[in-house]
């Protein structure tokens, strides 16, 4: 009884440790969540091993054989489910995979700790704890690419694509892999549309300023690009 008390108690520190983070990070999947998934999978190790044990004398007297991880393999793929409902997709955007993933090792956490091996189950949160809190601020030595939509409108009916083009290479450290152009006649005006890739958000800020600027434009609107 005390040994069982130990493993789901264990569980769950393990378990809030993992949560706090996601928690303070504003995630719908936090604190309480990931305790429960640590406990109930440490809860499923502890009776996969009980029912082992309870039917290991019959091994030798028949042929039914107890498979003590079935119930823990069952309890990840059902993990599965959660998971996928902590992931939320946008126009270009994907959030909550790390959630998951969080959601996901806990679960094997849960299920280290009821089966004993509390060192491992101890490292695993360490390592998890530093992974989240150290890479949230990836962005201080990682740069990743940010793909926007550039849309321009200018009046007249003039062709100024490529002194639009001119403009934003200019300007800003960033390339044009697509553009397009669309002529409005009834009202008079111009509607471009540009793929950028750059790094630094600044550089779009700044792109915006200058584009505005110029005489003729009318608006300047910026959107998330998908990864292509």
């Amino acid at each position: 009884m005390g040994m069982v008390t130990l493993r789901i108690c264990l569980a769950g520190v393990l378990g809030a440790v993992v949560g706090l983070e996601r928690e303070a990070h504003g995630q719908a999947a936090g604190l309480r969540t990931f305790i429960l998934v640590s406990v109930g999978s440490c809860l499923m190790m502890i009776i996969s091993l009980h029912i082992a044990e309870m039917y290991r004398a019959l091994e030798y007297q028949s042929t039914v054989r107890v498979d003590p991880g079935r119930i823990a393999s069952y309890a990840l793929a059902g993990m599965g489910f959660l998971g996928a409902g902590a992931i939320i997709t946008g126009k270009g955007t994907v959030r909550g995979l790390t959630t998951a993933a969080g959601m996901w090792l806990t679960t094997g956490i849960g299920l280290a700790v009821g089966a004993g091996l509390y060192f491992a189950s101890s490292l695993v949160t360490l390592m998890a704890y530093v992974i989240l809190y150290v890479l949230r601020h990836r962005k201080a030595f990682v740069q990743r690419d940010r793909y926007v939509h550039l849309f321009v409108v200018t009046e007249g009916l003039e062709d100024r694509l490529l002194e639009l083009e001119s403009h934003i290479q200019d300007a800003v450290k960033v390339k044009i892999q697509w553009r397009s152009y669309r002529i409005l006649t009834q009202e008079e005006r111009a509607r471009y549309a540009f793929q950028l890739l750059g790094k630094e958000e600044e550089d779009y800020h700044l792109l915006v300023k200058r584009l505005v600027g110029l005489k003729g434009v009318v608006s300047v609107e910026l959107k998330e690009g998908k990864v292509t």
